[in-house]
């Protein structure tokens, strides 16, 4: 059995992710990742049983990580106002420090994968990024009950309080903006940005 590595696994690592963000899930192989790591076709499969092995634990550990980092400073029982921004700092942030990951996860979202992550999230305490769902529910909860903010569903608060971020994030990223006009992200227009998302989620 041939020793591990940890330079070359995180070097596998960091080229799946860049693969899978370039040519898409569809285009990723595992011989496509080991030439781009110039190493011998079987390197990656003493890291990984096959493709599906080191895709799951790849977004099982960057989701954790990413977990780590967008509740940081993060109390559950904070003001609406506080929590959200904090939120946003923290995800805006990780997206600037991390800029292939944003696009990485849409990926998975956009694919057969996302089931399994989902049933993960949702059906399996404490297996994936439970401790980020756990405060952000207790988040709204407490948000609501100091009557802050209406009741909604929670995919009507996900998409009012953190889409326009993210999309404004991806602009940042295409280098872009809808309209095909170069466009850079400020710190200035996400602030501008978060008072107009605080205030539509405000009661």
């Amino acid at each position: 059995m041939r020793n591990r590595d940890l330079n070359k696994e995180n070097s596998i690592k960091q080229k799946a992710i860049e693969i899978i963000v370039k040519e898409g899930l569809d285009g990723f192989t595992m011989s496509k990742l080991a030439k781009a790591c110039h190493i011998s076709v079987g390197t990656p499969y003493v890291y990984y049983k096959d493709k599906d092995d080191l895709i799951i634990k790849l977004v099982i550990e960057e989701g954790n990580t990413m977990e780590i980092e967008i509740n940081k400073g993060f109390d559950p029982d904070s003001s609406l106002e506080e929590g959200l921004r904090v939120q946003w700092t923290n995800r805006y942030n990780y997206a600037l420090k991390n800029p292939l990951l944003l696009p990485f996860f849409e990926q998975i979202n956009n694919s057969h994968y996302s089931h399994q992550f989902n049933e993960m999230f949702n059906e399996k305490p404490g297996m994936f990024m439970s401790e980020f769902k756990n405060n952000l529910l207790n988040f709204i909860s407490n948000t609501v009950q100091r009557r802050e903010m209406a009741e909604i569903p929670f995919e009507i608060y996900w998409s009012i309080a953190f889409s326009p971020l993210y999309t404004l994030l991806r602009f940042h990223q295409q280098g872009k903006s809808i309209s095909g006009l170069p466009f850079t992200l400020t710190d200035e227009m996400v602030w501008i940005t978060f008072e107009k998302v605080y205030r539509s989620l405000k009661e």
